[in-house]
C-alpha cells in the first residue's frame, strides 16, 4: 500500500492552517501574551511549507525540496521559540537560524549532489527533532509546571521525538520498501499521519498551558490595584481571614496599619488629579521598599492603604509606622515645577481574641486609632487604645522581629 504524497501534505497544510488561525485570534484577543504570536507564525510558515510541497512532481524538486522544508523547519524552530517567551526566557534566535540554515544547506546539497531519498529523510528528521527536544527540556526545567496543558505537550513532543528516530530507522533501512517524490510507503506515509495527529495534540498542550497562564494573569489583576500595583481591598480581606484563622490556630498575633496621605484632596485640588496618582504611587513604593516579602501593603480606597504584618506586635508596629512617617516626610516630589511634600498618618492595631478578632474587627480598630492620629495633629501614627504617637516615642524599643531588623538597617 502507499501513501499520495501530495495528499499527505495536504492533510498536513489544512491542519497547520487550522491551528495557526486559532493562534491568530489568541494573540489578538491578548496582544500581551507574544508566544501566541510566535506559535502563529510558525504554524502558518509551517502551512506554507506543506502547501509548497504539494507541488512535488509540478515544478523544479528543488523548490519543495528546500523552501517547502525551510519553511517546516522554521515551524518548529518558531514552535520552541514561543515557549521561551511562554517562560519569559531570552530567545536565542541566532541558534535557531543556524539550525534552520545548517538543515536546509545539508539538504540542498544531498539533493543536488546525491538525490538519495533516504538520506533527506534522516536529515530533515534530525533537524526537526533538535526543536523537539529543546522543547522538551524547557518544559521538564519547570518541574513546578506539571499541569494538564504542560502533561500534555511533554507526551505529545515525547511521540514526535520518537517517531522521527522511528522514521529515519524505516528510511536508512528500506523497511516498508522504497518511497518515491510521489508516493511514501506504508511505514513512512503513517509515520507521517502520526506526526500531524501528535503535533495536533502538542498544541493543544500548548494552548492548554496559554488557557492556564491567562487565567493565572486574570485572577491576579482581579487582586491588584490597578494605579499603584499593589494589593486591592479584596486580596487584603482575603488575607486577613487567612491570618485570623492562623492566629487562632497558634495563638500567635499579627499587626495591621491602616494609613492615609494628609491633606491629600488639597493635593488634588492644587495640583490636579495626575499628581495625586503620582503622589499615591510614589507612596506606594516608599512604603513596599520597607516591608518584608512576607507583608502585604493594599490599597483600599482613595488614599487609604493598609498594611499587613504577620507574627508582629503591636509594638513592633509601631516601630515600623514610625519609620514609614519619618520616610514619607522626608520625601518630596516634583510636579510641574513645583515640591510636593508628603506626609501620612497611620494607625496600628493588633489582632487579640478578645478586642480584635475577626477581620472586621482589627479593621475597625486600626480606623480608630487612625482617626485618633488625625485628631491629634496628623503626620503621626497612633495606637489602638488611646497612644498616639508624634516623635517616633515608641521607635525607642528594641526590634524583637525581622520586620524591625530590616528597618533598622535599611
Amino acid at each position: 500500500m502507499m501513501f499520495s504524497v501530495p495528499t499527505i501534505f495536504l492533510v498536513i497544510a489544512l491542519n497547520l492552517l487550522a491551528i495557526g488561525i486559532v493562534w491568530t485570534f489568541v494573540a489578538r484577543c491578548y496582544p500581551k501574551f507574544p508566544a501566541a504570536t510566535v506559535w502563529a507564525v510558525g504554524c502558518l510558515m509551517g502551512a506554507a511549507g506543506a502547501a509548497i510541497s504539494l507541488l512535488r512532481g509540478t515544478v523544479d524538486p528543488l523548490v519543495p525540496i528546500i523552501l517547502g522544508n525551510t519553511l517546516l523547519t522554521l515551524m518548529t524552530w518558531c514552535a520552541w521559540f514561543g515557549l521561551r517567551m511562554f517562560y519569559g526566557q531570552r530567545v536565542p534566535w541566532l541558534l535557531g537560524v543556524i539550525g534552520v540554515v545548517a538543515t536546509n544547506m545539508v539538504l540542498a546539497v544531498v539533493a543536488i549532489w546525491y538525490d538519495a531519498i533516504a538520506a533527506r529523510v534522516v536529515i530533515f528528521s534530525v533537524g526537526q527533532s533538535i526543536p523537539v527536544a529543546l522543547m522538551l527540556a524547557e518544559i521538564a526545567n519547570r518541574g513546578y509546571d506539571r499541569r494538564y496543558g504542560a502533561k500534555l505537550a511533554m507526551s505529545a513532543l515525547s511521540v514526535v521525538l520518537l517517531l522521527y528516530v522511528a522514521r529515519s530507522a524505516a528510511s536508512l533501512t528500506d523497511f516498508g520498501g522504497t518511497i518515491t517524490l510521489s508516493e511514501f510507503n506504508t511505514v513512512q506515509g503513517a509515520i507521517l499521519v502520526m506526526l500531524v495527529f501528535a503535533a495536533m495534540v502538542g498544541n493543544f498542550g500548548f494552548l492548554l498551558m496559554a488557557v492556564d497562564r491567562l487565567r493565572e494573569d486574570v485572577a491576579a489583576l482581579a487582586l491588584c490595584d490597578d494605579l499603584t500595583g499593589v494589593a486591592n481591598r479584596r486580596h487584603l480581606l482575603k488575607r486577613l481571614v487567612d491570618e485570623c484563622a492562623l492566629s487562632h490556630r497558634t495563638g500567635v498575633s499579627f499587626a495591621i496599619l491602616v494609613m492615609d496621605l494628609d491633606e491629600f484632596k488639597a493635593i488634588n485640588d492644587s495640583h490636579g488629579h495626575g499628581a495625586g496618582d503620582e503622589c499615591l504611587r510614589t507612596f506606594s513604593r516608599i512604603v513596599q521598599g520597607r516591608l518584608r516579602t512576607s507583608d502585604l501593603l493594599a490599597r483600599i480606597g482613595g488614599d487609604e492603604f493598609c498594611v499587613v504584618l504577620p507574627r508582629t506586635t503591636v509594638r513592633e508596629a509601631s516601630v515600623v509606622a514610625g519609620d514609614l512617617t519619618t520616610i514619607c516626610s522626608r520625601t518630596q516630589i516634583r510636579w510641574n515645577g513645583a515640591a510636593i511634600t508628603l506626609t501620612a498618618s497611620i494607625g496600628v492595631a493588633q489582632w487579640t481574641p478578645a478586642v480584635a478578632d475577626t477581620p472586621e474587627q482589627i479593621m475597625a480598630a486600626a480606623d480608630q486609632a487612625l482617626y485618633d492620629a488625625k485628631r491629634h495633629g496628623k503626620d503621626r501614627h497612633a495606637l489602638h487604645g488611646g497612644e498616639h504617637v508624634g516623635d517616633p516615642v515608641a521607635a525607642s524599643a528594641p526590634p524583637r522581629s525581622p520586620a524591625l531588623a530590616h528597618l533598622r538597617s535599611a
